[in-house]
């Protein structure tokens, strides 16, 4: 690997010649493959000895599977993400308490970080998952339908579009753009697009996600900066500018001295900074920081925001509730009740578990669940971002019908007895996920089936007796017509 010769010069000043030789060997080895079980999806995972060790649901693989091969990672039983970051979960866990707490990750896309917060967060917590690039921002809500998680919504705005809404985060996660030299092994491209100027375009950009950003975190509340890069300019440079610029505090946190993570490495300064590098821990180039924004109590929720107070949702829901509006809402434009009868909406009911904790809401054709407790805030974001979605897609009109939608199939709402099942092989499974026509028992009656490989679901199938149409979503089929010789999957 030819690096730049700034990255190089700079890089054996930071870390000394010898530890720099040993970054540029370790970026010549194998990087290593690393996956998180999602705890809602259990499945027959062979834990054991190869646990990351700052994860409690990551392992190290002993080789890089073919993923788009194996029903269990489309069903979203598991996460393929790089190790390092996985350490999040230690700032999470340290800080945020057992109360719920309303998160936003700032800038989510593919979802890593996200469905990893929403695994972790107190039970009834609400993740924000925003992604400014708009079809960066699909591929998220993807990755967050399958995570199957009800209490999330995905926005695609900008950062400084957030500023209106002053207080209302407990927790911040600004994985912030940087320029890439943690993802040098991982990818050669992040190599050819690095230079000094990157760097300095970089800290900057940075310096204003954050000025944007910390308005909306309550007093109290919790920031967790992030890069995948090594310099000190976009880290510990930036770290000390937040510390200093908006008086938070840069807090500690628990880790053991056998991760072989390296602290701050900026002359004259010694406040807590977490940096990761391939040649000290089994993973790619990872930053983090934790800081506290003063006042209040750390991620502890003492009610709404002010500005949140008496501003009953601006969705009307299927219930007949929340009727009154604060304001103009044009991303909630649409929801209202519409072609859906009293009896059709407490059949739809059936299918989600214990359903009074969710407003049933219709835009469209189209009706979600979304969590009663958090329609207040659902209603503010609406008013500042575009939403992409929020809750669980329950049901689709189709015709007389009204059809469940795939996010219903790969959500922890779904009730286990609102569908018959049908097991598939795993060449069915792989067909089913091409969206193939696939071939059911004679046993399985007509309408809405649930598809199953090894008991988890995989989607939804309408079977009209002579075939079943598939409902697999169509952005999201397997595209490929290959199928491997040997089972691809993790189990």
């Amino acid at each position: 690997m030819e690096l730049p010769a700034s990255f190089t010069e700079y890089t054996r000043t930071l870390l000394g010649n010898e530890g720099y030789m040993q970054l540029v060997i370790s970026l010549e080895s194998e990087q290593p493959v690393s996956i998180r079980l999602n705890p809602l999806k259990l499945f027959a995972f062979r834990s054991g000895k190869d646990a990351v060790p700052w994860c409690t649901s990551g392992f190290y693989l002993k080789e890089r599977l073919t993923f788009t091969f194996d029903p269990l990672f489309h069903a979203g039983c598991y996460y393929v993400q790089e190790a390092s970051s996985m350490f999040v979960e230690r700032a999470l866990k340290q800080y945020m308490g057992e109360e719920p707490v309303v998160m936003l990750d700032l800038c989510a896309a593919p979802g890593g970080k996200s469905t990893h917060a929403r695994s972790v967060l107190p039970e009834d917590s609400l993740l924000v998952a925003n992604e400014v690039i708009r079809n960066r921002s699909q591929i998220l809500a993807e990755n967050l339908t399958k995570w199957g998680y009800p209490d999330v919504v995905v926005t695609n705005s900008d950062p400084s579009d957030f500023t209106p809404l002053a207080d209302f985060f407990d927790i911040i996660l600004a994985d912030v753009p940087c320029s890439g030299e943690g993802m040098f092994r991982k990818d050669p491209v992040a190599v050819s697009e690095w230079s000094p100027e990157n760097v300095e375009i970089c800290w900057q950009r940075q310096r204003r996600i954050i000025s944007d950003i910390w308005s909306c975190l309550k007093p109290g509340g919790i920031l967790i900066y992030s890069t995948c890069t090594c310099n000190t300019k976009e880290n510990e440079e930036n770290i000390r500018w937040i510390r200093d610029e908006f008086e938070a505090e840069v807090l500690p946190l628990d880790v053991s001295e056998d991760w072989n993570i390296m602290g701050n490495l900026l002359q004259g300064e010694d406040f807590p900074v977490y940096r990761f590098l391939p040649h000290k821990t089994k993973g790619e180039g990872f930053f983090l920081a934790v800081l506290r924004k003063q006042g209040g109590n750390a991620c502890k929720s003492g009610g709404e925001p002010e500005f949140v107070q008496g501003y009953t949702s601006g969705i009307q829901g299927l219930n007949g509730e929340n009727s009154r509006k604060k304001g103009k809402n044009p991303h909630g434009k649409g929801m209202k009740t519409l072609g859906l009868s009293g009896e059709q909406l407490s059949a739809l009911k059936k299918w989600v578990l214990a359903p009074e904790k969710y407003e049933f809401i219709q835009k469209g054709s189209n009706v979600s669940a979304f969590p009663k407790r958090y329609l207040a805030e659902l209603s503010v974001l609406q008013a500042s971002l575009r939403v992409v979605q929020a809750g669980v897609e329950l049901a689709e009109e189709k015709g007389k019908d009204w059809m469940p939608c795939h996010a219903l199939a790969m959500s922890r709402i779904l009730a286990s007895d609102a569908f018959p099942r049908e097991e598939l092989s795993y060449e069915k499974a792989i067909a089913y996920l091409r969206k193939e026509a696939v071939v059911l028992s004679d046993a399985s009656p007509r309408g809405a089936v649930l598809l199953t490989y090894r008991h988890v679901p995989l989607g939804f199938v309408k079977n009209i007796g002579n075939r079943a149409n598939n409902l697999y979503p169509q952005e999201w089929r397997i595209r490929s017509g290959y199928l491997p010789e040997v089972i691809s999957t993790v189990i």
